[in-house]
């Protein structure tokens, strides 16, 4: 597509003038991202107008690109059957993050004004815990039989992948729904019309179940270089797909997190634009608070001290140079400690091991500061200071480098927490206990939108999927 650009200011002035088919014409051929570039210039008594002008589709899209607060000004304003259309179009995970960021009541309103199957899908993925895989996945996605032939295959994929939202790969699965593959589209374009799926099939393929943390699933989207990972049940039934764009925005947001704890900053819920000034303090505030507590402690050794301090007033000067000397290296660990773990380079179960590390480092360290501190502390007060602030400076470091690694990777305290489920990977048709495959869509040989019962907020996964769209050729 080629790229162009069109000025906020221009498009105002057609606006005004009432220029609409003009607009619509400077648009066409626009992506969606830059659309809603635009419309976010434009003023707020504008955007309204500008947004209805967009066709139905590209509306969808510009919506989905929308950062919340502007999401529900622009539902403020819909009709109710502007609204229905609005949230029929929308892709199922768009759907559920658009959900997420409304209080309950109007959740609830929007759940209404959804046909019944659309429904009981958004409470199905509603019903996920909120960091999990299941909050991010889509359901829609295509599957195949092994049995059948590449010509068959691709008839299929063509009657189907309409509504998936990537076709990028293919699911393969067997008559109990359970994946076995997880195949390249490229490999049913090549391969023969009369092969069968099987013969394609090598059974490598990586998953994840659909309560481990989505954390894990943008590692292994990265590990993989995958397009898309499949999410499945205990059982290895696929409950839908997580898609590459979607975990980018993961890694972003826990990306953010991490540099908001490296700075001692309980990370933010918002974008900072959208967070008002009392969520900033109360952001800032506890860790500040403890760090004034920490720093009265501090005063405290040095008042029991007075008097030695003002026999040797020499070693007053030094004392800025240690606390900050031990911030620094403390703040130099705890950033590396962090950084380790939200890649996964570093486990909780590891801590033993990066404590030896750490404290060696921190002696390597201590050692060569104190070392060009005593210097100073010579050339100021004679060896004996020297001495003193040498070994002084060795033994904050060691202590500051140990104890900044070891706040972050402190195991988590005891109490109820949701339990995460690893990654599965699949090699050579590997199917024991367990169901560790990765699937697609089910086949089955009526497809259908869910139907039935709206899935219980608890209802576990494989309950749930009885409501699952079903991919399959009638």
């Amino acid at each position: 597509m080629e790229s162009r650009r069109v000025a906020p200011r221009e498009i105002e002035e057609l606006l005004a003038n009432r220029e609409l088919q003009t607009l619509q014409q400077r648009i066409e051929g626009l992506s969606a991202p830059d659309i809603a570039d635009i419309l976010l210039a434009l003023k707020e008594a504008d955007r309204f107008l500008f947004f209805s002008l967009l066709p139905r589709g590209l509306a969808t899209e510009v919506f989905a690109y929308l950062e919340p607060k502007y999401r529900d000004k622009l539902l403020e304003v819909l009709s109710v059957e502007e609204t229905r259309r609005l949230l029929a179009d929308l892709k199922p995970d768009d759907r559920i993050d658009l959900f997420e960021n409304l209080p309950g009541q109007a959740v609830q309103r929007l759940l209404n004004l959804l046909s019944p199957e659309d429904r009981a899908e958004a409470v199905q993925l509603l019903g996920y815990p909120p960091e999990s895989v299941g909050r991010l996945m889509t359901p829609d996605y295509v599957a195949v039989r092994p049995s059948w032939t590449v010509d068959r295959a691709l008839r299929h994929i063509r009657s189907m992948g309409r509504v998936s939202e990537t076709i990028n790969d293919i699911f393969v699965t067997d008559p109990e729904w359970r994946l076995l593959d997880a195949l390249e589209i490229r490999r049913f374009i090549l391969a023969e019309p009369e092969q069968s799926v099987e013969e394609l099939m090598d059974r490598n393929f990586v998953s994840i179940p659909v309560t481990a943390d989505r954390e894990q699933a943008v590692r292994l989207i990265q590990r993989y270089d995958l397009d898309s990972l499949p999410v499945v049940d205990d059982d290895g039934v696929p409950l839908g797909i997580v898609t590459s764009d979607d975990v980018m925005d993961v890694a972003e947001e826990e990306a953010t997190e991490d540099f908001h704890k490296t700075a001692a900053v309980t990370p933010l819920r918002a974008n900072y634009g959208d967070s008002g000034v009392t969520s900033l303090y109360a952001k800032r505030i506890p860790w500040l608070l403890g760090l004034v507590f920490l720093s009265l402690i501090s005063s405290g050794i040095l008042a029991a001290y007075e008097r030695t301090l003002s026999s040797v007033l020499v070693l007053a000067f030094f004392i800025p140079l240690l606390i900050d000397s031990g911030g620094n290296v403390g703040s130099q660990s705890a950033t590396i400690i962090i950084r380790s773990l939200a890649t996964g380079d570093l486990r909780l179960g590891q801590w033993l091991r990066m404590a030896a590390k750490e404290m060696g480092v921190g002696i390597f360290l201590g050692v060569t500061m104190g070392a060009a501190t005593s210097f100073v502390g010579y050339y100021r007060g004679g060896w004996e200071i020297g001495l003193v602030v040498g070994i002084t400076m060795t033994v904050i470091v060691v202590i500051s480098n140990l104890v900044g690694a070891s706040l972050p990777a402190q195991p988590p305290q005891a109490g109820p927490r949701r339990r995460l489920q690893p990654p599965h990977h699949h090699h050579g048709g590997h199917n024991g206990a367990g169901h560790i495959l990765p699937h697609r869509h089910r086949p089955s040989q009526v497809p259908a939108r869910p139907v039935g019962p709206v899935a219980s907020r608890r209802a576990s996964p494989k309950s749930t999927s009885l409501f699952l769209w079903s991919p399959y050729v009638r």
